[in-house]
């Protein structure tokens, strides 16, 4: 991962701490960002929360959200990555939560995944559709999607 160096240096630089919050990656992020050495830097703590009461018990997700939206949505990726801020001593966060596959259903297809950061006050969700590219590939663009976001939050913003 050409990324991560740059994901560490960044928030070595602004004093911030990164945790994550995993569902479908099953910690892919986290072990890509310890990868690096020098990780323990930056790398508070990662969360791998692959059932819903996982996603409450340790990030706090509302029963209520999951109920609504279910556990592949921008809402429960955002109280994942907002509930990984508040059970950590980090200041941004990312979260992942799709169907890698195989499989999927007519309303939440496999490929699908939603990704959340949290960066202080800034809370952003996003859906990708990656397709039926097959488990092992969905969870690796996962990955580097979910790597790319923290990337381009720490990145140093110009002017």
């Amino acid at each position: 991962m050409s990324h991560t160096a740059n994901i560490l240096r960044y928030a070595q630089d602004r004093g911030v701490m990164i945790a994550t919050a995993e569902s479908c990656t099953g910690g892919m992020i986290a072990a890509a960002l310890t990868d690096v050495a020098g990780a323990s830097a930056v790398v508070e703590r990662g969360f791998v929360t692959y059932t819903n009461a996982a996603k409450q018990e340790m990030l706090g997700v509302s029963a209520d959200t999951l109920a609504q939206y279910g556990a592949v949505s921008e809402e429960v990726a955002e109280e994942m990555a907002r509930g990984a801020i508040a059970a950590s001593h980090a200041q941004l966060a990312v979260s992942v939560t799709g169907i890698a596959g195989p499989g999927g259903s007519e309303f939440k297809p496999e490929g699908r995944v939603c990704f959340g950061i949290c960066f202080g006050e800034t809370l952003h969700s996003e859906t990708v559709e990656f397709g039926a590219l097959g488990r092992e590939n969905v969870r690796a663009a996962a990955r580097d999607h979910g790597l790319a976001l923290l990337l381009t939050a720490l990145t140093p913003k110009s002017g």
